[in-house]
């Protein structure tokens, strides 16, 4: 036999809440009907006591039992029986139907067996007499009156009581199939509306997988799938910029290396065939090496900046003096300074101030902004360099008063490749665009922070946060961890 399959979730859950609806109303119809039974049964085993009290009464105290016990049955719709020590029986009721079940009595009932089959009185026999086609529950008794044993046998129908079941358990299961009709249509409007945004979700994706991003996911509401449509439609956006980044990176780099390329190889076929002549090699081939020069540190800064986003460079934490590196770094610009008769205005808060950090990395983030600062600051200018420390982090800051960056380019300035001068940089040392992007992505990876501060005209300050040494990272000198 093959097996059933439900291949999509929609068909599971409508399968399982069905499946679900239909066992609990089933036991809840079934539970209802026996106890509704049982119940009943419970009634007449409290008739058929009271009526052998009162049959008692009568033998003991009427002077015709016979006739009160008649009067009795047919009050009760019952069958009474009385057996005395010799085994005579007699019956008393008023319904014809039990005339058929009276004369098999003697011998169905013949004292002994009785007896044997009842046990102690009280006692409820429930047994179906063939003969009649009637199922009955019989209660036992015995008596003593005059100095005679006698037993009494109180017999009630329940042909009735059958039928009553019967009709209920009809009634039930037509309301329980009514009851699973609408649990089935509940059930399907429910996995639908669990079931359709993920439906919707799927067929996005499959858009976002061909490279189409302009998809979003239309979800109200608070539940789970609306959440998860946010996030998806939070992801699309994310993603969209990441491609448009892509895009843009590969234009320019593309851009970058062209340009240099082209200008190297025209220079390269000008000496080769003679239109620039052999005494004017020297400054030609100059102009090669510098483009050289700009396209390895190019390449060198992508290189840098990858192994930083993908977290292959660990970092080597180790406790310094930030002032001290400050000074050791601007050692190394004293001759471009003195190229453009600058000045270095350095203030530390106190003498010595100590970082927990990786020195080696940050020393390459002090030169970047340096460098930015003389190379867009224009003839006898001033750059400054500042440390002060708070309770659990150093601040250290490098402005300039130079050319400054406009409001509306201050969130681009570390995007890769992002340069705020294009056509008017004052400088002709243009950069490649990725130096401010390794400073962020290195400040970002101690788990620390830069922010800028710059006005067109007014000069650009750029400040960075440090996590400051404690006296016990002095003394043991830090070791290495990752980088966050």
């Amino acid at each position: 036999m093959r097996k059933l399959r439900f291949r999509t979730i929609f068909s599971r859950m409508l399968f399982l809440q069905s499946a679900t609806a239909l066992a609990v109303i089933l036991l809840i119809g079934i539970v209802l009907t026996m106890v509704v039974r049982i119940q009943n049964v419970q009634d007449i085993r409290s008739v058929l006591y009271d009526k052998s009290l009162a049959v008692e009464n009568a033998m003991r105290s009427e002077e015709d039992p016979d006739t009160a016990l008649s009067m009795i049955a047919g009050q009760s719709d019952l069958l009474i029986e009385r057996i005395d020590t010799h085994g005579s029986v007699r019956s008393y009721y008023a319904d014809p139907r039990w005339q058929k079940y009276s004369e098999y009595g003697v011998d169905r009932t013949a004292y002994e067996e009785v007896r044997r089959t009842a046990g102690t009185s009280g006692d409820y026999l429930r047994h179906y007499f063939r003969q009649a086609s009637m199922p009955i529950l019989t209660l036992y008794r015995s008596m003593e009156t005059d100095g005679e044993s006698s037993v009494l046998l109180l017999h009630a129908d329940l042909s009735g009581l059958n039928r009553h079941t019967s009709e209920l358990l009809l009634w039930t299961s037509l309301i329980c199939l009514l009851a699973f009709l609408a649990a089935v249509l509940v059930s399907y409007y429910s996995a639908h509306r669990v079931i359709d945004p993920f439906v919707e979700i799927n067929h996005i994706v499959q858009c976002y997988s061909r490279g189409d991003f302009s998809q979003r996911i239309a979800l109200t509401g608070k539940d789970e799938a609306a959440q998860l449509g946010r996030s998806f439609n939070e992801m699309a956006e994310q993603i969209k910029d990441l491609d448009n980044t892509r895009r843009s990176f590969v234009a320019n780099v593309s851009h970058e290396l062209r340009s240099p390329l082209t200008s190297m190889k025209g220079f390269l076929e000008a000496m080769q065939d003679g239109t620039i002549p052999e005494e004017n090699y020297s400054e030609y081939i100059g102009i090669v090496l510098g483009e050289t020069r700009r396209m390895a540190t190019m390449v060198n800064d992508l290189l840098d900046l990858s192994r930083i986003e993908s977290g292959m460079i660990e970092l080597q934490y180790e406790v310094f003096d930030i002032n001290e590196l400050v000074r050791r770094t601007l050692i190394t610009f004293e001759t471009r300074l003195a190229e453009k008769n600058m000045e270095m205005d350095v203030r530390f808060a106190q003498e010595q101030c100590y970082v927990y950090a990786d020195s080696a990395k940050i020393g390459q983030v002090l030169r970047n902004l340096i460098d930015n600062a003389i190379k867009y600051s224009g003839e006898g200018n001033t750059v400054g360099v500042s440390t002060y420390s708070m309770r659990k982090e150093v601040y250290v800051t490098v402005k300039d008063n130079g050319v400054g960056i406009p409001q509306e380019d201050i969130p681009h300035v570390f995007d890769r490749f992002y340069k705020v001068e294009k056509a008017h940089t004052p400088s002709p040392q243009v950069g490649s665009g990725l130096g401010l992007s390794i400073v962020k992505r290195i400040i970002e990876q101690h788990g620390q922070t830069i922010t800028v501060r710059s006005a067109r005209g007014r000069g650009t300050q750029f400040t960075f946060s440090l996590e400051r040494a404690g006296m016990m990272k002095r003394v043991t000198d830090g070791g290495k961890h990752n980088g966050t």
